[in-house]
């Protein structure tokens, strides 16, 4: 789910110059999750997000994991998958497509040819627009960025700081949808962003064993809903 960690002693620098990001990246040393907590993390999770819905309808993913357990986790992070978060995933699957999104053309083998074919720069096409993602609407949030618990690793957020015993921590996308059709979302929670601290169901199992996970049917309405004013001056959407 999460890449190769990073190196300790490094210093990168990012700057937003003429619409383009510069990265730089310098300095030597041991891998940046080297002293970072190891260890089985119990958790409950509620996930919520409507199995039916419309085109252009705002509605919300939330995802609330629960400590069980009797020990702090460092970092609880949730990664948001196309159909799958399994590693490897197929072609247009997994992390290789944006969170909320789909692949260019068809699924699969197909998916990545129609994508090269047609000369496209990024073959995700988005299913939902985040309208407000996890964490304080800060900067990034309120520019249209990915928020204040957004992390390095592709498709994830993170809470940024421990989940002590009996705490629960709360991530919710605030989505609408652009595309009819019917999607799977797929979702993962770890102890944190490295792969150290693993996060594993306080009972029973997954599809992913112990590892928290699971996926989400949709089907998304063509027919946007339908909304007027009525005599009170109030915006009625009809179902």
């Amino acid at each position: 789910m999460f890449g190769a960690p990073m190196r300790r002693g490094a210093c990168t620098v990012l700057a937003a110059l003429a619409g383009m990001i510069v990265l730089a990246a310098c300095g030597s040393g041991g891998p940046q999750n080297a002293n970072a907590p190891r260890g089985r993390f119990p958790v409950q999770v509620s996930v919520s997000f409507p199995a039916l819905q419309r085109l252009a309808k705002h509605t919300h993913l939330v995802i609330s994991i629960r400590n069980v357990g009797t020990k702090p986790i460092p970092n609880v992070a949730v990664t948001i998958c196309n159909v799958t978060c399994r590693y490897p995933a197929p072609a247009g699957e997994g992390t290789s497509v944006a969170a909320f999104s789909q692949c260019v053309g068809p699924s699969g083998p197909a998916c990545l040819q129609a994508a090269a074919g047609e000369g496209v720069a990024n073959k995700s096409r988005p299913v939902w627009v985040v309208d407000r993602p996890p964490g304080i609407c800060a900067y990034s949030c309120i520019n249209g960025g990915a928020g204040a618990n957004v992390s390095a690793a592709s498709n994830t957020w993170q809470r940024g700081r421990p989940l002590s015993p009996g705490g629960t921590a709360t991530f919710n996308w605030g989505v609408t949808a652009v595309a009819p059709g019917h999607f799977v979302v797929a979702w993962e929670v770890a102890g944190d962003i490295y792969g150290n601290a693993k996060a594993v169901v306080a009972s029973g199992t997954t599809p992913c064993g112990k590892i928290p996970c699971g996926t989400l049917p949709v089907r998304i309405s063509p027919t946007p809903a339908q909304s007027y004013v009525n005599d009170t001056g109030q915006i009625v959407t009809t179902p």
